[in-house]
Order: structure tokens, then sequence, then C-alpha cells
């Protein structure tokens, strides 16, 4: 914005209660008037379009934008304003950017009587013809006005913005219409969900949609939701993964399919997690996770590429380069080269293994096995570490109830998990798609709930009926979504990936 429509910074802020006040009396007067809340005006103009159009300011000079007289209808919200007598500059923000309006008292006659008492944050249509001012700005000449919405809440102060994060996350449609590096965020979350379907849709995969709620919550280790159905008097569970669901899907001969849709998890809430976030998950029929994993690469790095123009980003500021193949290491090899003091050999012994939990601080159940406490060791040890994209492969059958064994090393599974940043991005591995062991886990899972473990899965019959019809050798992927938007936007914080975080509901 150029001086033309600047205001003071000393201006001291009123007390806000009193302009509420003040601005429900001008709404009053307009009901009066029988003109409040009119919806006849049509916007045919977009501000970020005209301003692209036009930008060239050495063509398109004051001159020229007169000579063609190029009529425009724009609308949007009142960000700055500036009256000085007899003429006046505003500022109007639509979803695509601002352009400046120039008023003036002998075309608009009463109405800018009027306009003298609208205030920052109204909704106006005008209608005029393009011209620049002095300064160079674009503008719009104003031969028509119309103010639209009465907004009964004045913003936040345009210095200061937006200060207070919670409130931010409360007022998301506050913190949308100040801060614009907020609305940036997600408009690439929008073009990055966008890339990744059309990515997918492009290699012949089909997007379906299947149940949120479960009779039984099945398809990842994690405390469900639990909900009531009254007309049948059953108990349902918020889905916390689709997993099951799309692998019957293959089994029923769609050899390719994704989903992008949420999950329900009961965890905490952290920077990393919020109790509903989005997944991407696929399978594919007759591939193995070693190719899953280049398939998860290649999607990455293309999708960086296309929507953020880059396959280099900073993340917690931290350089990520996406560029090169990604690192594929073992979960023991890592766990082994971060603790030189473990012996290969104590990697599959029970005691051994909880000396080296304990000599670190971590917490082990009496019936967590080696690979359990294998896994708390990569997490506690290894895992922030992982800056640069990492592939890590060949997790304990333990923790991967539903990955299929390794055949070349036994206890462990064909499994990995992509971890960029520090972070969990991904998670894949070729499915079990034998019935008779996948029941015998699903047992193994029912005996760690009875134990008290609240994450373990529940024993899914109908699942293991599938699988006794036949699920094809298949590779499997879940992708989070929150966290990939995260990454290439450079964002620290889950909540600012999503439009409504979860929050705890504010006091009074």
């Amino acid at each position: 914005m150029t001086d033309d429509a600047q205001t003071p910074q000393d201006e001291k802020k009123p007390d806000e209660s009193r302009l509420i006040a003040e601005r429900r009396a001008k709404l009053g007067e307009l009901r009066g008037q029988g003109v409040a809340f009119p919806n006849d005006f049509r916007r045919r103009d977009l501000a970020g379009a005209l301003q692209e159009r036009y930008s060239d300011a050495e063509a398109w000079t004051a001159e020229a934008l007169d000579a063609e007289a190029h009529e425009v209808a724009v609308a949007g919200r009142i960000m700055l304003k500036r009256v000085m007598g007899k003429a006046s500059f505003v500022q109007v923000q639509d979803q695509s950017g601002r352009i400046q309006l120039f008023l003036q008292a002998n075309t608009l006659g009463e109405t800018y009587d009027a306009f003298k008492g609208w205030d920052v944050g109204d909704i106006i249509g005008a209608r005029g013809v393009l011209t620049r001012t002095r300064t160079g700005e674009l503008s719009v000449r104003v031969a028509e006005l119309r103010l639209l919405t009465k907004s009964l809440r004045p913003l936040p102060d345009k210095f200061h913005g937006l200060a207070d994060v919670e409130q931010r996350y409360r007022q998301r449609y506050v913190d949308l219409i100040v801060n614009p590096d907020a609305r940036e965020v997600f408009v690439k979350r929008s073009a990055i969900v966008r890339a990744l379907r059309a990515w997918l849709d492009g290699r012949d995969f089909l997007e379906v949609e299947t149940p949120m709620m479960h009779y039984i919550p099945g398809g990842a280790t994690a405390r469900p939701f639990v909900t009531h159905h009254n007309a049948l008097d059953l108990e349902l569970y918020l889905r916390v993964a689709p997993e099951l669901y799309l692998k019957r899907l293959v089994v029923g001969g769609l050899e390719r399919v994704y989903e992008i849709n949420r999950n329900f998890r009961n965890e905490g809430v952290s920077t990393r997690h919020n109790p509903e976030f989005t997944m991407l998950e696929l399978y594919e029929a007759y591939v193995a996770y070693d190719e899953v994993m280049d398939l998860t690469e290649s999607m990455i790095r293309d999708v960086a590429a296309q929507v953020m123009g880059t396959t280099t980003v900073e993340w917690d500021g931290q350089q990520i380069d996406l560029g090169p193949a990604f690192r594929r290491w073992s979960m023991a090899d890592a766990v082994l080269e971060h603790n030189p003091e473990i012996a290969a050999a104590d990697l599959r012994d029970v005691e051994a293994m909880r000396g080296h939990c304990g000599r670190l601080g971590i917490q082990v159940k009496s019936g967590h096995g080696w690979g359990k406490m294998l896994l708390e060791l990569f997490e506690e040890t290894v895992e922030h570490t992982l800056v640069q994209p990492t592939f890590i492969t060949e997790h304990p059958v333990e923790v991967s109830p539903l990955s299929r064994a390794s055949d070349a090393n036994p206890g462990f599974t064909d499994r990995f998990e992509l971890f960029i940043g520090g972070k969990e991005l991904a998670n894949g591995f070729s499915e079990l798609n034998d019935p008779e062991e996948q029941a015998a886990r699903f047992r193994a899972q029912v005996d760690a709930k009875e134990g008290g473990d609240d994450e373990a899965m529940h024993y899914d019959e109908d699942y293991i009926r599938a699988l006794e019809v036949g699920l094809p050798p298949t590779g499997g992927l879940g992708v989070g979504i929150d966290r990939l938007v995260m990454m290439l936007t450079g964002t620290s914080s889950i909540r600012d990936v999503l439009l409504f975080p979860y929050m705890r509901p504010a006091a009074g």
C-alpha cells in the first residue's frame, strides 16, 4: 500500500466494547433505512487478477488506463481507509489480494457522506474504472459504492496483528483476514493435496471412500474415540485408520486404491499431534515394500517441485534436500550406530535390552519383548537425528501387526517409515496376506490389550475372512498430510496447517 491509504501509527486503539456498541448503532440505522445486508451486488473482478494483468506500471500508465477506460466491479473487506475531505482512499481485500479504491465526493454524492461512517472490516462493493494515483498505485476510480456487510467487531490493530497465538487458532476467521502468511499456508495445503491426487490418478490409482465409523477399530495401534448409534443400540468407533477396509477392496479386485481423509485418535495434543488429522493411504497389488519406497520418494519429490517450485525447503531451521535419493537404513543398524555400547547380540536378548532401556530412563512394561524395546531405543536415540529424508526399514514383528514378516531376517518385517526433519512423515510395508498368521497376530494384540495396552488392536474376524478369500501380494503406504504440509511450508506446529485445530474450550 502506498501513502495514499496510510493511517497514523500512533493512533490509540479505542475500547473494543465501545467500538462494538457504536457499530451496532450504525447497523441499527441501516436497518431503519431498509438497506442492511443487501445481496444484489455482483463482483466481476478479483484484486489479484487485476494487479497481475496491469502490473507493468510503465506500460499501463494512468493515461493508458484512462484511454482504455476499463470498467471493473470489485468487492471485499475494507482493510485501510483514509478520508481527506472531498477525496478518500480505501484498500479492499478479497481472496486473491488487495486493491485500492479512489473515492470522490463530487462523483458519489450522498454515498460519499455515508462512506465516512463506514469502518475498517466492513465489506463493500465498488464499480468504476482503473487508474493510477500519483504514486503509481493501481486504483479503481469509483463511480458506484455499496456497503454489503456491516462488521460489528473491529479487526486487530494492523500494526500488531493477531499477536496472541491461541487467539489465532480459536478465531481462524480473523487470522485469515489479517495474516497473509496464514492464508498462504492453506492455499499451499490445497495445492499439495490436489497435486497428490493428480500424481496418483495419473498412475491409475482409484480414489475411494471408506467408512468413518467402525464396528471394530483397526488398521493402526492407537486408542480410538468411542461413540454410540442410538437406533441400533451399538457401540461404534471413529476410525483410527482406513487400512483394513482399503485392503478389503484389493481383495475385491481394485488393485490400486487410495483415500485422502480424516483419521481420529484419542491421544495427546502437541505441535505434532491433533486428535483428528488427514492421511493419504494407498495400496497396490503385486508390489513389495521397496517399490512402495520408490513410489513414496518420487511422489514427495514431484509434488514439492510442482507446488513449491523447488525440492529444497527449510524446516525448523534445517535445510531439507528432497532431490537426492533418500537414505535407506535398517532400524537395528541405526540403533547400533547411535548406541555403540549396545552389541548386535543384545538386540534379541530381552534382559539385555531391558538394561539398555533402563540406563536411558525408558519405561518398559513387563510384557514388552525385545522388538518393542528396540523401537523405544530408536525413538529415544535416533529419530530426532534424521533430518535429511531417511527410510528406516525392517521393524520388529512385535510392533508391526499388519506387516509381512521378512524372509531374510526372522523377527523383522518388510516395513519402512520415512523420517524428515526428525519427524515421521510416512509408514509403509509389504502387507501381511497370510490369514492364519494375521489371526495369530490379532490374538497377540488382544492379549496385549488385556494386559493394559490401550493402543493394541482388536480381533477383526471379517478382515480375516477377507484374507481367506485371498489378498494378492500387496504394498501399502500411509502419508501424514498435515506433516507433509508442515515440511513443505516450513511450519513448526501442526496447528498452523489445520484451519481449525483442536483447542480446549475457552473459559467462560
